[in-house]
């Protein structure tokens, strides 16, 4: 049944049944709302006296002393909204889609959720939080790293992506201390579902000065592996290769002793690019996959390709056979089992050494879901099987990410790999 007073009354008597639904969804909660206010307008009979218009300083000061806000002519709500969010930078269909400004979903309250109603794996705690969570470590290394990249203006994926292994990672034990430095700002030209980094299509332009910034930063810290990463710039002619090549050879000439790795960009398939960083001089060159074949275009943005990552990979070891290659597969996001041992199977047809698997965790609403929780004894089965298909060092667990203390796998993966060209000697 739907009252009389045209189409004006009509849209508030859907609105007043979209607002009865318990099914409703919070994110459209504030939108019903807003326009519930500014459209609805009672019956010609009930009409009541006009109210006196009052300017939004005054609004605010009535508000702000206890009393409530006056009703708002016809639609003025809805451009009040419209108004504030110019303000805070958003959009309304930004506003609809996340519910106002973005809400961080903690780690803890994420392992909650149950996308598809299946139990929580043993190793999650009965609150949902981790067994084996690492907290930020108080530590002297710990502190002189982040003092110094605080000072120096730089950034570090380890912050930027909300890291849980930060504190072990730069307070590592001696021989083992790591340090994620990410280059060329903190804004990035593409847009991964999984990612909690800025994006933008034209950010700010990189720091002519920054390789040099970074080796100095480093050779204070005293760090004994260093990982350089940085956002995607397909804004730049060479995706930032040449910066990469800069930064490693300036730290290198300051410590020889340091062992560097570099994850980069698939740099849209150029070869070239490839090979600018391959042969600067690094010891690990990492470029992660990410997910198995099938599930690239929901997981990564358009722009890169399970098969260009792949030809990244060869490439860098063709050009540099001694370049130990690395990369890194998040579960939890739709994968099968056999398309996670296809994916082992092709990073080795592809040379790669190291492989890295983790737990998928949403940074934000905004982000894909999590579609499951992987069981911790699944970890331990696919690094096995890693490691029967030849690979120098398998890390795999809930909170394992491809950095996550690279120096201790790198020193790891040499040494099996000793082991490996020891045995054959003696069976010679």
């Amino acid at each position: 049944r739907v009252r009389g007073g045209g189409a004006e009354h009509l849209l508030s008597d859907l609105l007043d049944l979209l607002g009865d639904m318990t099914t409703m969804s919070r994110a459209l909660r504030p939108l019903v709302t807003a326009f519930r206010r500014g459209v609805h307008t009672p019956r010609p009979s009930q009409q009541p006296p006009a109210p006196r218009s009052m300017s939004q300083p005054a609004m605010q000061e009535v508000v702000g002393q206890g009393g409530d806000a006056p009703e708002m002519a016809a639609g003025s709500r809805l451009k009040a909204l419209r108004e504030q969010l110019d303000v805070d930078g958003q959009t309304l269909d930004t506003f609809v889609e996340g519910g106002g400004k973005e809400i961080e979903v903690s780690r803890d309250e994420e392992m909650h959720r149950s996308v598809l109603g299946q139990l929580k794996p043993n190793h999650v705690k009965a609150d949902g939080s981790f067994k084996r969570l690492r907290s930020i470590v108080k530590d002297k290394q710990f502190q002189k790293v982040k003092q110094s990249l605080a000072g120096l203006g730089l950034n570090t994926v380890c912050e930027e992506a909300k890291c849980p292994n930060v504190g072990e990672c730069w307070g590592g034990e001696s021989g083992t201390a790591t340090a994620t430095i990410m280059l060329m700002g903190d804004t990035c030209t593409r847009g991964c579902k999984f990612c909690n980094i800025k994006t933008s299509k034209a950010p700010p332009p990189i720091d002519p000065n920054e390789p040099k910034k970074v080796a100095e930063a480093v050779s204070k810290w005293g760090l004994d592996y260093v990982v350089l990463t940085s956002v995607d710039r397909d804004d730049m002619a060479d995706g930032g290769a040449a910066h990469f090549r800069e930064t490693i050879s300036t730290m290198k000439s300051l410590n020889n002793n340091i062992k560097i790795e570099a994850l980069v960009s698939d740099y849209g398939g150029d070869l070239a690019c490839v090979r600018t960083v391959a042969e600067s001089g690094l010891d690990v060159y990492a470029h992660n996959i990410e997910t198995v074949e099938r599930m690239q275009n929901r997981v990564r943005d358009l722009r890169a390709g399970y098969k260009q990552s792949l030809t990244t990979l060869a490439e860098a070891k063709r050009v540099v056979p001694g370049l130990v290659t690395k990369s890194s597969i998040m579960l939890g996001v739709g994968e099968k089992h056999d398309e996670v041992m296809q994916a082992m199977r092709d990073l080795r047809d592809a040379g790669v050494e190291i492989v890295t698997f983790g737990q998928y965790l949403r940074p934000t609403r905004r982000h894909m879901r999590v579609y499951e929780y992987i069981e911790e004894d699944a970890y331990d089965y696919w690094r096995q099987e890693g490691e029967k298909m030849g690979f120098a060092y398998v890390a795999s667990g809930p909170l394992v990410r491809s950095s996550y203390k690279a120096g201790e796998f790198y020193i790891s993966a040499i040494l099996n790999e000793r082991k490996r060209a020891a045995a054959a000697v003696m069976q010679q």
